[in-house]
């Protein structure tokens, strides 16, 4: 069985990003939330499918370090599991335009979804992970197995927490999302 193929990178970033704009997104979003913006990569390489059956990517380092990963976490009998790996800035800005569409207001939104441009999802870098028993996307996740496994051991392949309670960058707690830095 070959490898899906890969998803579709965003074939114009700036007017992904203006129509965030025009949606709502400050335009001095990245500055006020001290976020950087981010780029897609050139490549990406399938790191299986995630808790819905979808095939998810990362970057070929990235991917390369997460299965590392979890294959040590298997072998502490600890299983992690994808949410989410690799989104363009497009289908950010389909989560965004979603979540308008359900009446949620532009502030609400940006608290728990980055805007097109700035999620570290567009990176191929970062990863929502759950484990069995645990709900996907919830602060419940910090009370399994798992999240105490990656606190002790993700940052020896380097992926760390990237929203921790309180960040600098106004987004709520989210233990499931961890960024590889390497």
């Amino acid at each position: 069985m070959t490898d899906p193929q890969p998803p579709n990178r965003t074939a114009d970033p700036a007017a992904c990003i203006a129509r965030a704009q025009e949606l709502g997104v400050p335009r001095d979003h990245g500055h006020t939330r001290q976020l950087r913006r981010v780029g897609e990569p050139k490549s990406l390489a399938f790191i299986g499918h995630d808790t819905q059956g979808r095939p998810q990517w990362l970057a070929p380092r990235a991917a390369r370090a997460w299965q590392r990963m979890q294959a040590a976490a298997a072998h502490d009998s600890v299983e992690l599991q994808i949410v989410s790996a690799f989104r363009s800035m497009e289908y950010q800005l389909g989560i965004v335009e979603r979540k308008l569409a359900r009446g949620q207001k532009i502030e609400e939104i940006l608290r728990v979804s980055a805007a097109p441009g700035y999620s570290e999802h567009h990176s191929g870098r970062a990863l929502d992970i759950t484990t069995p028993g645990h709900a996907a996307l919830e602060e419940e996740f910090e009370r399994s197995a798992a999240f105490a496994w990656l606190c002790t051991n993700a940052q020896r392949y380097n992926f760390f927490l990237s929203y921790p309670r309180g960040n600098v960058h106004g987004i709520d707690y989210e233990p499931w999302h961890w960024r590889f830095t390497g």
